[in-house]
């Protein structure tokens, strides 16, 4: 199976990150991942960025992380792949099959309200997937839930409660949205649990992965480590 982490974040670009780009890669190419989606936190989220500074220095330095992964994914041979995470108070959402490009010419995003951005995003072929749903943190003062808005649901994240995935999974089933899963991983080699996307076949690009994702055609896995043992599980 091809194994793809589909929720990672990197330091300095995501301000909650404990790790830099070089480690969490060299943690997933040990681990013989095929790739790894690159979902720091947008403009719109919990990232280190001077917001004085016009939309194209911010978007310069958002991308610096994805930049350097691209560059030594290639050196390693692992393969690196965008997708921004965005956000309101707390509430995120994944967004996979585009290019940076997209974003860079796209700046009115950020002024749309969360619902109409969604919307606009699947409009123009994205596949949207809401992140943690049902995460409880004293930052977030409520549960938010857009049904009509995602194509499917983070289900399985190694960094939340059991409870609050068993959550997400009824949300799922209720609306008949699609499952998904993911690591959310902030701390680099320091995971001790792993979620993610599999496949039979290796992924071509961000839209072919988030086509397949649409069609149901990738299957979600979990790697446990037990000592220096992991573990691989279907789901």
């Amino acid at each position: 199976m091809y194994r793809y982490e589909t929720h990672l974040h990197t330091y300095p670009v995501s301000r909650c990150a404990k790790a830099g780009v070089r480690e969490t890669l060299d943690f997933y190419k040990s681990l013989d991942y095929d790739g790894v989606f690159l979902t720091n936190h947008f403009l719109d989220g919990n990232i280190n960025l001077d917001r004085d500074l016009s939309f194209e220095k911010q978007m310069e330095f958002y991308l610096s992380d994805y930049e350097e992964a691209l560059a030594y994914g290639k050196e390693i041979g692992l393969r690196v792949f965008f997708a921004p995470e965005i956000s309101y108070a707390g509430t995120d959402f994944l967004i996979y099959g585009f290019l940076p490009q997209w974003y860079l010419d796209h700046p009115e995003i950020l002024e749309m309200d969360k619902r109409s951005e969604l919307e606009f995003l699947m409009a123009e072929g994205a596949t949207v997937i809401h992140a943690h749903p049902y995460r409880e943190a004293d930052y977030i003062d409520h549960i938010r839930l857009y049904p009509r808005s995602v194509h499917g649901v983070e289900v399985l994240n190694t960094c939340r409660t059991d409870l609050e995935n068993q959550m997400a999974e009824a949300y799922a089933t209720a609306y008949g949205l699609l499952r998904f899963a993911g690591s959310d991983n902030h701390f680099g080699s320091g995971m001790k649990r792993l979620a993610g996307m599999c496949s039979e076949t290796p992924i071509r690009d961000e839209r072919d992965f988030a086509e397949r994702v649409l069609k149901s055609q990738m299957q979600l896995f979990t790697l446990e480590r037990d000592e220096e043992t992991w573990t691989f599980n279907l789901y």
